[in-house]
């Protein structure tokens, strides 16, 4: 689709995203929808392909061909076969996988297992290394060879449950989550979210969204973050329930789509806001965010108060507001008509069109809606 036809809902929305990889890709979905960027990757992922210790696991693992093989993110489980392809172990480590019976923790991780010519046996739809552990169990993994490649943060309890159940474990970690390359731009980030300068944030993993919790609780804002969750006024968006689960933890239910895919996560964003209360006016579709009014498709070039007193409008969906409503929402307490008429003057400038709002006489004004 030409970029110029998609609708752009989320224009005067700012969005963060707080990932390290794939961050340039989600932003430019994003600012396809008219949406403004900033970023401050929470953490950095730091790769292990020239790690000894992997390249030694995957011989192991080529070597005692496992029963069971878990694979935890599609990161990881690409990482590692282009480790292993790098000295030549790619070819025989693929045919040892697909001898194994594989589970895949969500659609990513299936996706990659798929890219390898591999196919996924069972796919865990909640995303969690829980659900596998319990399948695992219940099925009874005694005596059986398992390898589990786990995510940036290490084992989340699954090898010491299967371990105590009588299997034997073959961990690997193919990259591990380090500090954040710009820490100041992290608290900054926490910062302009408590302050009320950014409508969304997107989160992509567990540990992304736990660092950059822990980063505003340092900054001492984390009590700010959560009431903005709170009464709406910043949409929080996660890819996942697994990282979605430090957001609820915190006291924020985030935005989670169907489908763990940053695809998915775009329309989830692109679905509330095009969700948002629409007029249809004279002048075409007005949509008023909290921190910036869109017609159609055009983010108005308007001043707070101009913002306030469209706002005001817009809450009334076409009805008459008073003037007296429209000077208390000014700066001042002028009581002054002139004053209200100037600023309903600038707000029409701003919109380009002389007939959006409507002056009632000895009433008031009112928007101009497109069916009256």
């Amino acid at each position: 689709m030409d970029d110029a036809r998609i609708e752009q809902v989320m224009a005067g929305c700012t969005v963060l995203v707080t990932a390290d990889r794939r961050s340039s890709e989600l932003g430019a979905a994003l600012a396809r929808r008219g949406a403004t960027l900033r970023y401050a990757a929470a953490l950095s992922m730091v790769p292990h392909t020239d790690d000894a210790e992997l390249l030694a696991v995957s011989r192991r693992i080529i070597a005692t061909s496992p029963d069971v093989v878990v694979v935890t993110t599609g990161i990881g489980f690409r990482a590692w076969i282009e480790a292993a392809d790098a000295v030549g172990l790619a070819e025989p480590l693929v045919d040892v996988l697909g001898r194994a019976r594989i589970v895949a923790r969500g659609p990513k991780a299936r996706g990659a297992i798929q890219a390898a010519g591999l196919t996924a046996d069972w796919v865990a739809e909640s995303e969690t290394t829980a659900e596998i552990a319990e399948l695992l169990l219940d099925e009874g993994v005694s005596g059986l060879r398992v390898a589990v490649q786990h995510h940036g943060a290490g084992s989340d309890g699954i090898d010491e449950a299967l371990v105590a159940a009588g299997a034997q474990v073959e961990p690997l970690v193919v990259y591990r989550w380090g500090p954040p390359e710009d820490p100041a731009a992290v608290e900054a980030s926490v910062r302009a979210v408590a302050s009320g300068e950014i409508d969304a944030v997107t989160f992509t993993s567990a540990p992304g969204s736990a660092a950059w919790l822990a980063a505003a609780d340092a900054a001492g804002v984390l009590p700010d973050v959560v009431r903005h969750a709170a009464d709406g006024s910043v949409v929080f968006a996660a890819v996942g329930p697994t990282t979605a689960k430090p957001l609820r933890d915190a006291g924020i239910d985030p935005l989670v789509p169907d489908r763990g895919r940053l695809g998915a996560l775009v329309r989830a964003l692109v679905t509330y806001y095009g969700g948002l209360d629409t007029l249809d006016t004279v002048a075409g579709r007005l949509r008023v965010h909290r921190r910036a009014a869109v017609l159609d498709d055009r983010v108005l070039p308007l001043t707070t108060t101009g913002l306030e007193v469209l706002r005001l409008l817009a809450r009334a969906g076409g009805s008459v507001v008073p003037r007296d409503a429209v000077l208390a929402v000014l700066p001042g307490e002028s009581t002054d008509p002139h004053a209200a008429e100037v600023a309903i003057a600038r707000l029409r400038d701003a919109s380009g069109s002389r007939e959006l709002v409507r002056t009632v006489v000895k009433r008031g004004y009112r928007l101009q809606l497109a069916d009256r």
